[in-house]
């Protein structure tokens, strides 16, 4: 969370009559990009709590003598007076005829991020997001004084080591029942299904036409023919497994269900299911034979034992991400960290929005109908999300000073690894993502996940990490991809909301 460009709102100043001035007086511009000159600027810093401050500045009225300057350009270029050139007309002029609180609005519009910026930075404050700017004296000829409130990083005290974390996580134990499991869903894979003459059955893959109603009407898009469903997969509609069970071929049933997608997504329809065919699955067997077909290897006991090493990958991976998460829990217990409301509502907004516009807008569901499936409150989801978006914000900033106390770069090797597992998980090609990062000006977004990847990983390796069993877990470099995916989760949002504020 960086230095950003405040954007403020209509200002609050006084022009040279002693009136409020209407217009807004920050330029849409980085304050980073003007020059700072030879200000002879006066500054102070009053805390007004852990994560807010108030800038106090002083501003002598000759240093605005280039903004003047620029304000008398730039309304010359606007306007016409009768008698004179566009583009020369006389200051004098200008003041007579649009009034000098005019060009002074225009002035200090011009002139305040440089002041803000060398007042930021002659403080060595850490902003965040936008200040709330007001002018509180413009005495034309003599001073601009104005003050800014800005949230600022919190200053943390993390320990001086974290070998007093411990934490338990799950054994890693590969039973008999999961490698038959896994076999068996492999086996499913690998089933046929031949036409039967008889009712359909549980199991059985039915060939359906579906047409749906609401109120009485034939939805445009509720019409399907050669629909394939496996009965009692779940992967249709609700109602549609007791409606097809014990029709054969040529049958039909109607039954009542909610659309999940669609026009009428949401709505209660009258469905009709026609049973074209039924077919039985059909399982092979679990021989040797299956592990050739279904596997590089020539024996289902070689199968098994690949299955078995698989599943003992996959829980150790597990594991490691349950031991990062956990001992991110405990880091987060040992240090104080006070957390910006601004910041905090922006994060939770963010969240909400997320959620309510793209992942349940995807689904065709409203926020209301996902709480009622969740079983949730309104209250019950306000509060999770709040907690879920100060751990984040917490997250960042403590992982962030870890990075910053250790000294901890990211290189382009460490960069790109992160980038094609980022592109995996968003279901776009590592050229595609790469493309849209740096379009979208990403790139210190995704290095500062690596960074703080990296910092939970120091953690990590000083903690204690126990098994359920007593054992302890040696988490070895293999598990920096889960380090790096536990210490993501908790700060993606958190960069959600870092990158609004910078807007």
């Amino acid at each position: 969370m960086q230095a950003a460009r405040p954007c403020v709102p209509a200002s609050s100043a006084t022009n040279s009559s002693g009136r409020r001035s209407a217009g807004p007086v920050w330029p849409r511009q980085n304050p980073s990009s003007q020059p700072q000159g030879d200000l002879t600027v006066k500054s102070a810093v009053e805390t007004l709590n852990p994560t807010r401050v108030r800038l106090t500045v002083e501003v002598p009225f000759e240093e605005l003598k280039d903004s003047l300057d620029a304000a008398y350009k730039k309304i010359n270029q606007q306007v016409t007076v009768k008698g004179f050139r566009k583009g020369k007309i006389p200051a004098r002029v200008i003041d007579q005829r649009f009034g000098r609180g005019a060009v002074l609005e225009e002035a200090v519009n011009d002139a305040l991020p440089k002041f803000y910026t060398e007042a930021v930075n002659e403080a060595d404050l850490n902003v965040l997001g936008q200040p709330e700017v007001d002018i509180t004296e413009l005495k034309d000829g003599e001073t601009l004084n104005f003050t800014a409130e800005v949230d600022v990083r919190p200053s943390l005290e993390l320990p001086e080591d974290f070998s007093s974390i411990e934490v338990e996580v799950d054994a890693v134990e590969v039973t008999d029942e999961d490698v038959e499991k896994s076999v068996e869903q492999l086996r499913e894979r690998f089933a046929s299904t031949s036409p039967v003459e008889r009712a359909a059955e549980d199991g059985d893959v039915v060939t359906v036409d579906l047409e749906a109603k609401v109120d009485g009407e034939v939805l445009e898009d509720g019409v399907a023919q050669g629909v394939s469903y496996t009965i009692g997969s779940g992967e249709l509609l609700e109602g549609i497994d007791d409606a097809v069970k014990g029709l054969s071929a040529g049958e039909e049933a109607t039954f009542t269900s909610e659309l999940k997608g669609g026009s009428a997504a949401g709505k209660e329809a009258e469905v009709t299911v026609k049973v074209t065919q039924v077919a039985a699955r059909e399982l092979p067997e679990l021989d040797d034979e299956f592990a050739q077909l279904a596997s590089e290897f020539d024996t289902l006991d070689e199968l098994k034992a690949d299955s078995t090493k698989r599943l003992a990958d996959m829980k150790q991976f597990d594991q490691a991400t349950q031991a990062q998460e956990r001992v991110l829990d405990k880091l987060l217990e040992l240090v104080e960290v006070p957390v910006p409301e601004k910041l905090l509502e922006d994060e939770v907004n963010t969240r909400k929005h997320n959620l309510e516009h793209h992942q349940l807008g995807q689904m065709g569901l409203t926020l209301d109908k996902y709480l009622e499936l969740q079983g949730k409150t309104a209250e019950e989801f306000e509060t999770e999300t709040r907690e879920a978006a100060v751990k984040g914000i917490k997250t960042q900033f403590v992982l962030d000073e870890l990075v910053k106390r250790e000294k901890l770069n990211v290189n382009q090797e460490e960069l790109t690894e992160h980038l094609m597992r980022r592109a995996a998980s968003s279901g776009m090609s590592p050229d595609q993502f790469a493309q849209a990062v740096v379009e979208g000006g990403q790139v210190p977004l995704l290095v500062g996940e690596v960074a703080r990847g990296k910092a939970l990983a120091l953690v990590v390796e000083s903690a204690t990490v126990k098994d359920t069993n007593g054992e302890v877990i040696d988490l070895d470099d293999e598990d920096d991809e889960a380090t790096a995916e536990a210490a993501d989760a908790d700060t993606e949002a958190g960069d959600a909301a870092e990158e609004k504020t910078e807007g």
